[in-house]
Formats: C-alpha cells, structure tokens, sequence
C-alpha cells in the first residue's frame, strides 16, 4: 500500500514544517509527498526544499490556481492512495492506516471533517469529525480538509471538465458528486474516536488555530458564494442525504 500526499501552499509557510513532520511520521510512510505552491502575495514566501530522496516534489506557479488544481496535480502521482491536506491541517499518526483500513471496507472517498447538509443554500448543516467527533464511521455530502481516496477516483472527477463556477470553492462538492454519479461511490467520515487522536486527519488544537487566521477562505470569503456551488451540483442530480 503506498500514499502519496499533495500539499498546497499560499499563504502558510508557516504551518508547512510541523504537516510534513506527521506526514512523515505516519505508520504508513508516504512514497511521495507533492506541494502544489499558489502564487502567494510576497514571492518571498515561495517555498524552497531541497530533497536529495527526491521523494519531494515541488510544483512553483506564478499564478494562483485556487483550490481545483491540486487534484489536477494529483494525477501525477505513483501510489496506490492520494491523501490530499489543507494547508490548515496537521493529520494524526495513523490517518493513512485508519483510511485505508476503512476503504478496504468500504470503498469511497474519506475526510477529516464530513458535512451533512439541510437545504441546498449552505445554510443549514451538521459536521463530524474533528469538530464533531463521531465514534462510527459516518456517511455524509461532502467532506474536506484532507480528501483520502483511492487513485481511481480521479477517474470520476475529473468527467466533467467544464469550468468551476469559483475556483476558490467547490471542489470538495464536485468530488463528491462525482463519485456519486459516475462510481456510485459515496462519502464518508472515518471514526473519530475522541480517546484516540492518532486517527484523526486533523488534531483539534491546530485545526482551530490554523483555519480561523487572517488566511482562511472561510473569514476572507469576500463574496464567495458557496451556497451557489451546492445548488449548481444539486440541480445536475447530486444526491443530498437530508434533502428531497
């Protein structure tokens, strides 16, 4: 079983060291790990890593691409499993294990933290996993955070090529509707048990550090409209779990 990791880095460097350190500390060692760097505002930022194991590898773009493209990255890869992590997210040891564990039971697409939606304007919805730890594995609309999947899946996002409606959101919501639509796959939360957070895909106290700053898409929305990403997939048939 090998893993290979895809990274985006913007706008925190410095959050980088202390992810590449769990990664390479998982039970499962990652066979690659794969930054995809957005142009960030200071080209000071841009990150350099020299790598004599090669088993990093470093994609520089003198323009920011958003949040699409890191899974376009991922078909680069050479491993049996892609785990991609936001760049606010530190996973517990055993993350890859505990994916993998769970896929090999029940194949779809796996993440740290699970949305279950109410209606289809994003404005009414339950979350699990690292803010709602969940004992069970928990089947949900959308997840994200950490996407683990099987390189297979790729297959099925990428389907339909056509534009995102923002290429700041949405991603997670096409992924999902696509393994539905295509692989009648579904999605899915891993059991977060609260005693053990070496499973988790995300450690709580960083987690909430990390994706309240000044960085996150979730405090500088300016405008985004998530809730208009969630109509345009329920309208072309994505099926919600709470919603008719």
């Amino acid at each position: 079983k090998t893993v290979s990791y895809i990274l985006n880095l913007w706008q925190r460097p410095h959050t980088l060291e202390e992810q590449h350190t769990a990664i390479e500390n998982q039970s499962i060692k990652p066979n690659e790990i794969m930054i995809w760097q957005n142009l960030p505002d200071d080209v000071n930022m841009r990150f350099k890593l020299e790598d004599e194991s090669s088993k990093i590898k470093i994609a520089n773009n003198n323009y920011n691409y958003g949040v699409w493209a890191r899974f376009a990255f991922a078909l680069n890869s050479k491993s049996d499993y892609i785990c991609v992590v936001d760049d606010d997210t530190i996973p517990g040891k055993r993350w890859a294990e505990h994916c993998i564990s769970c896929i090999e039971k029940e194949n779809g697409l796996y993440g740290t933290v699970g949305v279950i939606f109410n209606d289809t304007g994003y404005q009414s919805f339950e979350r699990f996993g690292w803010p709602n730890p969940n004992e069970q594995k928990k089947q949900v609309d959308i997840v994200g955070h950490s996407w683990f999947f099987h390189r297979d899946l790729l297959s099925a996002f990428w389907r339909e090529t056509s534009p995102p409606l923002d290429y700041i959101c949405g991603e997670d919501m096409h992924f999902s509707y696509s393994i539905q639509k295509y692989l009648g796959l579904n999605t899915y939360v891993p059991p977060h048990p609260s005693e053990d957070l070496e499973v988790w895909g995300s450690q709580p106290q960083q987690a909430m550090s990390y994706g309240v700053d000044n960085n996150a898409i979730s405090v500088n929305s300016n405008g985004i409209d998530f809730g208009k990403s969630l109509t345009h997939y329920y309208d072309k048939g994505f099926k919600l779990l709470n919603v008719e």
